[in-house]
Formats: C-alpha cells, sequence, structure tokens
C-alpha cells in the first residue's frame, strides 16, 4: 500500500498498521491529496485481513493543524467555474460529501482504530480524531473546534460525533466558543481516553494496546465495533435486534472453539487472520 507524494504515510508491523499524517511543515494540514488517501487508506486496510488494529498519528510537532486553506481556496474556485447556481451548489455539496466520506471510512474499516495525538489538533483534526474509536494524547495536547472562527459551520464530522463522547452541553460550548482544551481536561470530558505527560509514553502505551488488541479474535472485535456505532444511532430495542441477528450469524466461530480451548488450558489463545 503506498500513498506517494500524499503526504500519509503507512508503517506495518506484523498485525498492526500506523498511519503517519506526513506534512510535518505544515503541521500536518489536510490538503486534498492527503484528505484523500485516508479515505483510501482505510478502505484498504479494511480488505487486509492480516492487519488487525490501526494507530492513526501525526508526523513531526503536532498532530493536525486542520484543513490546508489552500484546499478552501481550491475549492471556492471550482465552484465559482460554474454559472448556474444550482450547479454550483450541487458541486458544492457533493465536494463536501466525498470529504466527510473520507472520514467515515474509519468507521467502516472493521478495525479498531486508535488515535495518539500529541500537540495541536484543530479543525478538521478534531474532525478526523472523532472519528477514530479511541483516543489517547499527550497531557499538552491542544484541541480546538475552530471552525466558528474561520466563518464555517463544522461539515465533516465533529458536530455528529462530538456529542456522543462529551455532553451535549459540552459539545455547544467547544463548538461555539472554539476555545482550547488541553489533554488533561479532555480526558476529563471524556474525549479521550487517556492521556500521558510525553509523547514518547504516549506512542509506547498506544503500541502495547494495540497489539493487546491485537491478540483477542478479530472477529469478536469487528463484532464489537459495528454493534456499538449502531446502537449509537440507533435505540435499545433496535440495537438488542440487531445484535441477535449479528451473533445469529457469527457466534458459532472457530475463534470461539480457540478460545474455549486456551481458556481451559490456561494459555493464550492463537486466532487467525
Amino acid at each position: 500500500m503506498t500513498f506517494e507524494n500524499s503526504g500519509l504515510q503507512l508503517n506495518q508491523d506484523g498485525p498492526i498498521a500506523e498511519l503517519v499524517l506526513n506534512r510535518p511543515e505544515k503541521a500536518n494540514a489536510l490538503d486534498g491529496a492527503l484528505w484523500s488517501a485516508i479515505g483510501e487508506a482505510f478502505q484498504e486496510i479494511d480488505e487486509t485481513s492480516s492487519t488487525r488494529v490501526v494507530i492513526l498519528r501525526g508526523a513531526g510537532k503536532h498532530f493536525c493543524a486542520g484543513i490546508d486553506l489552500s484546499l478552501l481556496g481550491k475549492t471556492q474556485q471550482e465552484a465559482m467555474q460554474e454559472s448556474c447556481e444550482a450547479r454550483k451548489r450541487e458541486r458544492l455539496r457533493r465536494h463536501i460529501l466525498e470529504l466527510q466520506d473520507s472520514f467515515t471510512a474509519i468507521e467502516r474499516c472493521r478495525k479498531p482504530v486508535l488515535a495518539a495525538i500529541h500537540g495541536a489538533c484543530i479543525g478538521a483534526g478534531v474532525d478526523l480524531v472523532t472519528a477514530c474509536d479511541l483516543r489517547y494524547s499527550t497531557a499538552a495536547a491542544v484541541f480546538q473546534v475552530k471552525e466558528v472562527d474561520l466563518a464555517i459551520t463544522a461539515d465533516v464530522g465533529t458536530l455528529q460525533r462530538l456529542p456522543h463522547l462529551v455532553t451535549h452541553g459540552v459539545a455547544l460550548e467547544l463548538s461555539l466558543t472554539a476555545r482550547k482544551v488541553f489533554g488533561s481536561e479532555a480526558q476529563a470530558l471524556g474525549l479521550v481516553n487517556r492521556c500521558f505527560e510525553a509523547q514518547e509514553s504516549l506512542l509506547e502505551e498506544t503500541r502495547k494496546l494495540a497489539q493487546s488488541l491485537a491478540d483477542k479474535s478479530p472477529l469478536a472485535l469487528q463484532g464489537t465495533k459495528e454493534i456499538l456505532l449502531h446502537a449509537r444511532d440507533h435505540s435499545v430495542s433496535e440495537g438488542l435486534r440487531y445484535v441477535a441477528a449479528w451473533n445469529a450469524a457469527l457466534l458459532l466461530s472457530d475463534d470461539l472453539t480457540v478460545a474455549a480451548e486456551a481458556m481451559m488450558q490456561k494459555r493464550p489463545a492463537q486466532f487467525r487472520d
């Protein structure tokens, strides 16, 4: 899997894929090439059975400074080339949907996705990490829903996903005020699962967790992610019916036999891809 000149780097370590936002000279701001590459990468990882867990991180001093302003300018310029007002707005709508889909690909990816966040995580960076399954950061990491300060209504996922991670009132405050939140407060609010004092310990502990997840049944991990995402968007009764149908199809797997035998023999289970 290669993403030449896209600003995205893939490091594969056994069953763990590390995706690195690799535009450190731009604080990993997302231009069109990097944005598209993110969606393509998660689609490919989803289809690669040997990859069981994904870590998403940024190169350099920051995780992600948000959207590259050149992408905003290009989007506006392309829309203005259309003389028909309806077609102009339809072109813009399709473009927004494409940007959304690149991040929704993280949720569609059946593998657990862990974000390791340091430095700035601004605007589209927050859109990106709220689509991940687990979020870990340094205590000094800075989160900011910046769009309102650019006279933009955030439209790539933060306003839909953030209220499921923090309270609705906190999501409103952060989105309306664009105030900065540091890692320690982000943990207290529920935006991140855990924060660390240094970037080195952040990466070390995130990789340890990724390995512990990779040792578990791939079917169980994928099913748990799918059921929780479904539960987020549906009622309890709908969720119960969905998981009943899911387990009716997948409960009686080879992994169940392997796990039971390993437990009885008091040894680690080894699951196939």
